[in-house]
């Protein structure tokens, strides 16, 4: 399974920061529950692909 390969699994998303300091991207759905723990500068760094992952997308929208 690759980034491009669709798949019909709905999940939810929560981010925030933990109670020590930590901040915690928790994946949850279908019978499985996944929590990711950062601390704020790779919290920092994962903010940054997924901006430019956005602008990214974006650009290949905009050729369509």
């Amino acid at each position: 399974m690759g980034i491009n390969d669709e798949r019909d699994i709905e999940a939810n998303l929560q981010i925030g920061p933990t109670d020590q300091g930590m901040i915690r991207l928790f994946i949850s759905g279908d019978g499985i529950e996944i929590p990711m723990d950062f601390d704020p500068e790779e919290a920092d760094e994962i903010a940054e692909e997924i901006r430019a992952a956005a602008a990214a997308a974006r650009k290949l929208r905009k050729r369509r």
